[in-house]
């Protein structure tokens, strides 16, 4: 594989984690915004934008002919570089920054959890079982939780990942 494809994946990882540590600072400005369901979402589609973008360029790079084996491999590197900075920073803040943060966001994430149960009728006893396992959860934002999140997270945005590389993907019918 050509270094130029790694290099554009790793700036476009970089250029990732910069808007991932962005986003993970501005929620731990107001812990508010870390409950609310389409940050998550708006933070997921943000990574894959970034993911199609390094494919994309790649291919552009490769002449407008690219593998699957490449688009996906630039795909990767970028949402693995971009992720991985943004799970030591948010490791950082939460565990060694600012401890506190951490329990008041369990907190609220508690409280959303359980308007959110009261909204759809949920009977008291669902919900007090759900609050005491809650409760029962150790820190969320613990190395071996945040490490499984990160692993969750590859594995969901590696399919993603294929499924562009398989759009992307454009094979030189002179090398055929």
């Amino acid at each position: 594989m050509e270094k130029t494809i790694k290099s554009l994946a790793t700036n476009w990882g970089l250029y990732l984690g910069v808007v991932l540590v962005i986003a993970g600072i501005m929620g731990y400005m107001n812990l508010d915004l870390m409950t609310k369901w389409w940050f998550g979402i708006g933070m997921m589609i943000i990574v894959i934008v970034f993911g199609i973008i390094s494919a994309m360029k790649s291919k552009g790079l490769l002449n407008g002919f690219i593998s699957f084996k490449q688009a996906f491999t630039s795909y990767f590197i970028t949402i693995l570089i971009g992720i991985v900075i943004s799970v030591v920073t948010t490791l950082l803040i939460y565990n060694f920054i600012d401890p506190d943060a951490a329990i008041t966001l369990k907190d609220k994430v508690m409280d959303t959890q359980v308007e959110m149960m009261r909204n759809f009728g949920a009977p008291e006893e669902a919900i007090a079982a759900a609050v005491e396992e809650l409760e029962a959860q150790e820190n969320m934002f613990s190395i071996g939780k945040v490490l499984q999140s990160l692993a969750f997270q590859l594995v969901g945005y590696s399919i993603v990942g294929l499924l562009v590389a398989v759009v992307v993907k454009k094979n030189n019918p002179e090398e055929a």
